[in-house]
């Protein structure tokens, strides 16, 4: 017996948490309301919700599948015991239950197979009837028995009669494109827009795809129609949705609580309205002219996500029972790819919030400009390793940082909060030379950090007599400070250098130290800036130091958004971080 809920790509065994699926308890007390009637009949029964999930089994059924009541309550029937007759998981658009259980008829078929508990396949025939629970929900009763498979003769599930309007192999092509579009994009409109246009005009005249928010709202996120010159977006018909009703028996209120797919017609909505969304489908019906529509629920693994409508109002042709398995297969795509766009999108949301947290407000330093500049990896999570810092020490200098912590996700962006957090503690407290705060901080993330490897500049500025400015620093295996006269002459500063953060290695760091004219530009950078793919780094080196000296005469902050813009890789895949101060001129 088949379920509405999706599984992916390939049916595989499943039991995720339904918002629609009784809560345990009441579900054991509709699986003892039902258990005495089911006794009574002689052969297997059970019955199943209208997602498909088994509420009750009588003993007969227990002992034809070799599985007890605890087994079975509370599973998706489907994937649980429809098999093929080699023993093959059956996708549901091969169910020959599907159909009659998604219009509410009663079928049967001699011949069908289900999987026991010791995964030996019983030979069966059955019939399944709509089934009407107490409170007035809908659900499916299968009553089976087995039979000998030399006693069928080839019979046929009573299906009903039903329109394809595409051959197996466009049926197989559009299901591979559905999938190749929906799983190439992280971006939820643009996925909502590849869907309809995969199925407008292919399939329907018309597309409606309603969304549930978090917060448990309905939207009507797209609306688009068929039109000669292409498809044309009614955003008069999109916008916010009335409450999803938690009993209405209407099909998009089903869909949207994970039910079955249906085809309906306007004179499905022509009746008493039982809830606001069933008003809007009247003037949905009303306002585009859709004679037939079929809507299936947009599911993930693990919840519904919203539903999707196909409507023909041009199309002479209704649509019929047998159009629903493709549809259902769509939607199961979309609903996996969607799921992964809010997913990507949430774990972008929280990343953003990190990075805002993260990254610090440079300090106010008299005669001392500074500004700094921060851009994530194109295709990462908008936070990364690398990082920037200045702050004011104990003894008055300013302290200058910049770094960067392997890898481009969540995880290294708590890493170099920790080693950022570290570095600030110990360096206000203790007034000691460069390389021996580096030093320190390399001995303490071994133990106290989950660091692996990191590269950082650690120096410290202050002023001298004459308006000039002494630096001081060590490099832990960073890319070279870039330092550029008033005059636009440019060098790089290597003295210093020391192995990266993380190697272990005993070996001493040095210091090194310089004297900066009035008016002279110093930048730090992470190698975002100057590396890329299939390019030498000496090359963006060079590019960075011809590019900052024609800029030296630029204020400095669109000297450093003028960097950015000249010297950053286009095919560049990693985070940049820039960190630029100017000393005053000569009045």
């Amino acid at each position: 017996m088949t379920g509405a809920k999706a599984t992916g790509a390939v049916d595989q065994p499943h039991h995720p948490a339904h918002p629609a699926h009784p809560a345990p308890t009441a579900a054991a007390a509709v699986s003892a309301g039902l258990t005495g009637p089911l006794n009574a009949i002689g052969a297997g029964a059970y019955v199943v919700d209208e997602q498909g999930y088994v509420v009750a089994v009588n003993a007969r059924a227990q002992e034809l599948l070799g599985r007890t009541a605890a087994e079975l309550l509370g599973q998706d029937a489907h994937d649980l015991l429809h098999r093929s007759r080699f023993g093959e998981q059956l996708p549901r658009s091969r169910c020959a239950m599907r159909p009659a259980f998604m219009t509410g008829r009663t079928a049967q078929a001699r011949q069908d197979w289900f999987e026991r508990g010791d995964g030996s396949l019983l030979t069966i025939s059955w019939l399944i009837t709509p089934y009407q629970f107490g409170d007035g929900r809908a659900g499916t009763l299968v009553i089976f028995h087995p039979v000998l498979e030399e006693d069928v003769f080839g019979a046929v599930p009573e299906t009903g009669p039903g329109t394809e309007t595409l051959s197996e192999l466009e049926r197989l092509a559009l299901l591979a494109e559905t999938t190749t579009q929906l799983t190439s994009t992280l971006d939820v409109d643009a996925a909502l827009h590849r869907l309809v246009r995969l199925v407008v005009p292919r399939l329907a005249d018309w597309a409606i795809i309603d969304l549930l928010a978090e917060s448990d709202e309905v939207w009507r996120s797209l609306v688009v129609q068929a039109d000669d010159g292409g498809l044309v977006t009614r955003e008069d018909l999109q916008g916010p949705m009335p409450p999803l009703p938690e009993q209405s028996s209407l099909p998009l209120s089903r869909a949207l609580r994970g039910a079955a797919s249906t085809v309906v017609g306007p004179e499905t909505y022509q009746g008493e309205a039982d809830s606001g969304i069933a008003v809007e489908q009247r003037r949905l019906f009303d306002t585009t002219g859709m004679h037939s529509a079929v809507i299936a629920p947009i599911s993930s693994l693990r919840e519904v996500l919203g539903a999707l409508t196909l409507g023909r109002s041009r199309r002479p042709e209704p649509f019929t029972v047998a159009d629903l398995p493709l549809l259902e297969d769509i939607t199961r795509r979309a609903g996996l790819a969607l799921e992964n766009a809010r997913l990507y999108q949430r774990q972008r949301k929280v990343a953003e919030t990190m990075q805002r947290h993260l990254l610090p407000q440079l300090p106010p330093v008299a005669h001392l400009e500074m500004t700094a500049r921060y851009l994530p990896a194109p295709d990462a999570s908008q936070v990364g390793g690398d990082w920037y810092d200045a702050f004011v020490l104990s003894d008055g200098a300013t302290a200058l940082a910049i770094g960067d912590v392997v890898g481009h996700d969540l995880e290294a962006a708590a890493g170099m909060a920790q080693l950022r957090n570290m570095l600030r503690a110990y360096a206000w407290s203790e007034q000691r030379l460069p390389s021996m705060i580096v030093e320190w901080l390399d001995h303490a993330t071994q133990h106290l950090s989950e660091v692996s490897m990191a590269t950082m500049i650690f120096a410290r500025i202050s002023p001298l007599t004459g308006g000039q400015w002494e630096l001081s620093w060590t490099n832990a295996g960073h890319p070279p400070p870039l330092l550029i006269t008033q005059d636009g002459r440019s060098r790089y500063l290597t003295q210093g250098h020391g192995l990266l953060l993380g190697t272990r290695a005993n070996r001493a760091r040095v210091d090194a130290s310089a004297v900066l004219p009035p008016g002279s530009t110093l930048v730090l950078y992470t190698d975002g800036l100057v590396e890329a793919p299939r390019r030498l780094i000496d090359d963006g080196l060079d590019r960075l130091r011809r590019q900052a000296a024609s800029l030296s005469h630029q204020p400095l902050e669109s000297f450093t958004d003028q960097l950015l813009v000249r010297v950053r890789p286009e095919d560049n895949d990693d985070d940049v971080a820039i960190l630029a101060l100017r000393t005053p001129a000569h009045e």
